[in-house]
């Protein structure tokens, strides 16, 4: 007998080689179809959000398409926060759930449907007659958009026999999008004002990357000379790091940014230009002529003064064929970038005594660069105040290096079932975290799953302040209460141990050792690493320094 369960499962298995998720009532048929018939790899997390944010992770780095399972009702539920990140993120997804029988709600049952669209996120329902084909338009749907899509089964549907699985289509999914004749013209005329400018700029995030513009914002860089920047999640994309002032925004090194501000073109690609990249608006000065280049139907910022709708990788290439017989600048050459690219180290203690987070995280980005086992590495972070830190500090290879699973919707709490999605997406990658204790905490149920499935080759840092930082720091500040915002000192070198880690409290920089004794073990002697950092409150990211700029009033 074929089940509905099957066709769900076996018309799947023709788009992914990995579900995450975790086991009820509403999905144990398709997770059993999963099993006995298709070679999908199931791993089980902790929690349902963890299945979704695995998922997230395994995509962003490099998976393919993401696809996590929960069962119906509190299953579902749970998975909203991941589901809207994901949802903001633009990662296309398939959520496998169950739901209600067709004879109607039970009494422990919600509106599912409603509950998706409320985050962004369409519902497939599928039926006895209907399974692999809604399945297959699930999975197209999620694809041609970039956005998370459920698959719903209902209760007293899923295993009901449903014959052979047909074939279903392929999908057909959009092709990239070409310039119309209007944003044709508006290259030529980028062409013309690059090939004129004395100091261009490119700065380019993460939909660069996905479009697979790297190797042409590389030829574009060398033909006009110009100085290069991006996003935080468009790290690594531009291929000369030499001339690579970073990323832009809070993250970025002071003397960067001076640099971004004298520039007198900047062409932005694929990155959306966010308050934070914006430093609020300080980024360009008002004289910089902004050209951004997008998917988007419009330009997603005022200070934007020329807009081009079409696929980073089609325009960087057709503005690199036209320049590339003309004489670059030679801005980049004529400027000291190490200088500019410099960071504050910081002291090894703050005032209080405890460790200063910008040396912590300073002596483990040079330990991550020594050791070949760590070299190779995929750096997932958590939100909250510490989200400057591995930026600031820790270089990575290429977007698809560095994820930032919350940041989109400004979550907490996803920072540990980040790990398995990209310890199974990147075999032959180390995986560090970087989370804070209040988002440990959060996460706290999938710190098993973590160090399950990345033994040998996973190490989270824990920014440990006994706060609530990010709030501390902007509400502290404004005279709200702050009791509220603080966190008993928790030991989470102790709980990494209790679920087979090997946790280490660092209170002083050479306790940071241990990271360098790990990292020379084969990866067979080696569990997962957890740093337990005890790191000062009272010195503040400058990023977060801005947020505080424009939200206190007379500041």
């Amino acid at each position: 007998m074929s089940t509905v369960s099957a066709h769900v499962a076996q018309t799947l298995a023709r788009h992914i080689d990995h579900v995450f998720g975790v086991m009820g009532n509403g999905n144990a048929h398709f997770l059993d179809a999963l099993e006995r018939s298709t070679d999908v790899a199931f791993t089980a997390v902790r929690h349902e959000a963890g299945g979704v944010v695995a998922a997230d992770a395994y995509h962003r780095a490099g998976g393919g398409l993401a696809a996590a399972t929960a069962t119906y009702g509190a299953g579902f539920t749970n998975t909203l926060t991941a589901l809207a990140e994901a949802v903001q993120a633009h990662v296309p997804l398939l959520l496998v759930v169950g739901d209600e029988p067709t004879s109607g709600p039970r009494p422990w049952d919600v509106d599912q449907i409603a509950l998706a669209s409320a985050v962004g996120a369409r519902t497939y329902t599928v039926g006895r007659a209907d399974a692999a084909a809604t399945t297959a338009i699930a999975v197209e749907h999620a694809l041609s958009y970039r956005v998370p899509t459920v698959l719903a089964i209902p209760y007293d549907v899923a295993r009901l026999d449903a014959g052979a699985v047909p074939e279903a289509p392929a999908p057909i999914l959009p092709g990239p999008l070409e310039p119309t004749a209007f944003a044709r013209a508006a290259i030529a005329d980028l062409a013309d004002t690059l090939a004129r400018a004395r100091r261009p700029l490119l700065l380019a995030g993460r939909g660069a990357w996905v479009s697979g513009a790297g190797d042409a914002l590389g030829r574009l860089a060398d033909a006009t000379g110009a100085l290069t920047a991006t996003t935080a999640l468009g790290r690594g994309i531009f291929p000369r790091a030499e001339f690579d002032l970073g990323v832009a925004g809070g993250f970025g090194a002071e003397g960067a940014m001076e640099l971004v501000r004298a520039a007198d073109v900047a062409v932005v690609f694929g990155a959306g230009l966010n308050p934070f990249t914006m430093r609020f608006g300080d980024l360009f000065a008002p004289g910089t002529r902004v050209v951004q280049v997008d998917i988007s139907p419009a330009a997603t910022h005022p200070h934007v003064g020329g807009f081009i709708r079409g696929d980073a990788a089609i325009v960087a290439a057709a503005l690199a064929d036209a320049l590339e017989p003309s004489q670059p600048s030679g801005w980049r050459e004529s400027v000291d970038l190490s200088a500019a690219r410099a960071r504050h180290r910081g002291e090894a203690l703050a005032p209080d005594g405890r460790l200063d987070p910008r040396a912590v995280a300073a002596r483990i980005g040079e330990a991550l660069e020594r050791h070949p086992s760590t070299r190779d590495r995929v750096v997932v972070s958590d939100g909250g105040h510490f989200i400057g830190w591995a930026n600031m500090y820790w270089p990575v290879a290429a977007p698809d290096r560095m994820m930032m699973v919350g940041t989109a919707y400004q979550s907490i709490g996803l920072g540990f079932p980040s790990v398995p999605g990209a310890a199974l997406a990147r075999p032959e990658s180390t995986v560090v975290l970087t989370t804070g204790d209040g988002g440990g905490l959060m996460a706290l149920a999938d710190l098993e799953s973590a160090v399950r499935v990345a033994a040998g080759r996973g190490l989270a840092v824990v920014w440990n302040d006994a706060a609530y930082g990010a709030e501390v720091n902007l509400y502290g500040l404004q005279g709200l209460a702050r009791e509220p915002m603080l966190i008993p000192e928790v030991d989470f070198a102790g709980l990494a141990r209790s679920v087979g880690a090997e946790g280490v409290v660092v209170r002083a920089l050479d306790d940071l050792r241990a990271l360098d004794d790990w990292a020379a073990r084969p990866a067979s002697d080696r569990p997962f690493l957890l740093l337990d950092c005890r790191i000062s409150g009272e010195v503040i990211a400058p990023y977060q320094q801005e947020i505080i700029r424009v939200n206190t009033p007379g500041r």
